[in-house]
């Protein structure tokens, strides 16, 4: 399972090195795409592919899906790490997620999401705020 939060940095190529506590779960290769909220995700290879199974079973004759899909998949980046447990941030997924040096690193259960470090202290901040309410919009949830 993949919980937790680290805080570091990449370097001036880019480089991303994978958290030590992450790196079995991942593996050598794995996906990292545009996720929401202005970060990036990073997938599990088995995980990636449920999350494709799931794009395509959206209606290709639906607008908004076409949309989201292309969206998602077309900035979708497959890597492997060397030797040093490192990965390149694509520039582009950088540019979305507005990452220069310093990030965090989130362990989101089934994925990992990395963020700007002040990106991410301001949405945390946001979140911690509205966290006992958001807990009782889902019920079922056993904590």
């Amino acid at each position: 399972m993949l919980i937790g939060e680290i805080n570091h940095s990449i370097d001036a190529k880019g480089r991303y090195i994978i958290p030590a506590k992450f790196r079995e779960e991942l593996g050598e290769k794995f996906v990292l795409v545009k996720g929401l909220d202005a970060c990036i995700f990073i997938y599990p290879l088995a995980k990636w592919q449920a999350v494709l199974e799931s794009l395509d079973q959206l209606s290709t004759t639906d607008p908004r899906a076409r949309r989201f899909s292309r969206s998602f998949t077309a900035r979708a980046f497959d890597v492997e790490i060397d030797k040093q447990y490192r990965v390149v941030l694509p520039p582009v997924l950088r540019e979305y997620a507005g990452i220069e040096k310093e990030i965090m690193t989130i362990g989101a259960t089934s994925r990992l999401e990395i963020w700007d470090k002040q990106r991410w202290l301001e949405y945390d901040l946001l979140a911690n705020e509205t966290f006992e309410e958001d807990a009782a919009y889902f019920p079922d949830i056993r904590l």
